[in-house]
């Protein structure tokens, strides 16, 4: 692709800076404290923050059928400014709520944002870097992982120079509105499709694609490889405090967020070389292994090496290499097939964690390793496939 979308290419990246911000600001605790003060509540409303961040996932749920079908159909820019338009409203509601119900709508309309980036900013991305397609979709989660990183240091200086933590919600909304404007100029790449022709719709577009057992198989992964690092990020730390004897297991999030960025470094600097598919095999391997040397062996030191390398195998890239990998079979509905894959990791998101709020720790790490060989055994199929149609 001409190298005069480069540039373009990095204004939409910025946006998942911001949506990093977005999605990791209501389960931090001073932005919980804050709110429930904020809408008059006393400390024992947190568990209605918790409520709101939910919203998010259905905002996903409802977007996604319609987010993926417009961007093949309307544009890639269409789609982000969408996205980016109900984002600044999600920020900036959130900071202005003054009951869980208005932060709860606002809420729905960032999972609106979140589905819209994703069908408007990585397929647009992906043509851009066309044919690293793999590279194009791991950058989103380096722009995710280095604001989660930073974000800790962001409420810090909040609170060092005494300001309200809202100021960084509406910092946040008003600067994903300055990159809206740079989006609105942007150059973007020619769409394929012909002037005034009939948007199709989700469902349309499923019945008139091909689905093969490996896309199938490549489309499930979505949801085993997201419910793998959702599942360690929600019951990692409490499996080391009760089991294994950690002081302080909020350490552990520092090793899975330097091993997320090591991934995504790493990764990029090999998918010239290795095609994509075989990291959906090796990377998955590597965490199962993890998982029952932390199972097993119970012992501080393994939770913290544990907890880099799950970053690295299962939090940086995975989802991004499927999402990649999809968008090469099916290169006509990007947007589309985006929105399935997504479609799949938001159910997961929903439907494990759900049936995990019932267990105890050890058998929620247990069930983890079990959904990890079932992705395990997904991605070889997947790899055996694509070795065989190569040799056709």
């Amino acid at each position: 692709m001409n190298k005069k979308y480069y540039p373009s290419a990095f204004i939409l990246y910025l946006n998942y800076f911001i949506h990093g911000i977005g999605c990791s600001i209501l389960g931090q605790a001073v932005i919980k404290e804050m709110l429930v003060a904020q809408w008059g509540q006393g400390m024992d409303a947190i568990g209605q923050v918790t409520m709101v961040a939910a919203a998010l996932g259905l905002g996903r749920l409802i977007s996604l059928p319609i987010a993926g079908p417009l961007s093949d159909k309307m544009g890639r820019k269409l789609s982000s400014l969408i996205g980016i338009a109900s984002y600044a409203i999600f920020f900036i509601g959130v900071a202005m709520s003054a009951n869980m119900w208005v932060a709860y709508a606002a809420a729905i309309l960032g999972g609106i944002a979140n589905s819209f980036l994703d069908t408007g900013v990585i397929p647009a991305c992906v043509e851009i870097l066309e044919p690293r397609s793999s590279l194009a979709t791991m950058l989103t989660k380096f722009f995710i992982s280095a604001a989660q990183l930073l974000l800790p240091f962001m409420l810090g200086a909040l609170a060092g120079a005494s300001l309200s933590y809202n100021v960084l919600l509406y910092i946040s909304g008003i600067a994903i509105l300055i990159i809206g404007v740079l989006v609105i100029f942007a150059p973007m790449p020619k769409a394929e499709k012909a002037a005034g022709e009939k948007a199709p719709g989700l469902l349309e577009n499923i019945r008139n694609s091909h689905f093969s057992a490996e896309s199938i198989a490549l489309i499930v992964i979505g949801f085993t490889c997201t419910a793998t690092f959702q599942l360690w990020l929600n019951c990692a730390q409490t499996f080391a405090k009760d089991l294994a004897g950690v002081s302080d297991p909020s350490m552990m999030q520092t090793y899975y967020s330097f091993g997320s960025l090591a991934a995504i470094i790493i990764t990029a600097g090999l998918v010239s070389r290795i095609k994509g598919v075989r990291f959906l095999f090796v990377y998955p391997l590597i965490t199962l292994i993890t998982l029952v040397l932390v199972y097993m062996t119970r012992s501080e030191t393994m939770c913290y090496i544990g907890a880099a390398l799950v970053g690295y195998s299962a939090g940086g890239v995975i989802l991004q290499l499927v999402t990649a990998t999809a968008n090469d079979l099916f290169p006509h509905i990007k947007g589309t097939i985006t929105s399935i894959v997504m479609i799949m990791s938001s159910l997961s998101n929903y439907t494990i964690l759900s049936v995990a709020g019932t267990m105890n720790s050890a058998q929620i790490l247990m069930m983890n390793i079990v959904i990890t060989v079932i992705g395990v055994l997904l991605a070889l199929f997947v790899n055996l496939r694509f070795q065989k149609l190569a040799g056709k």
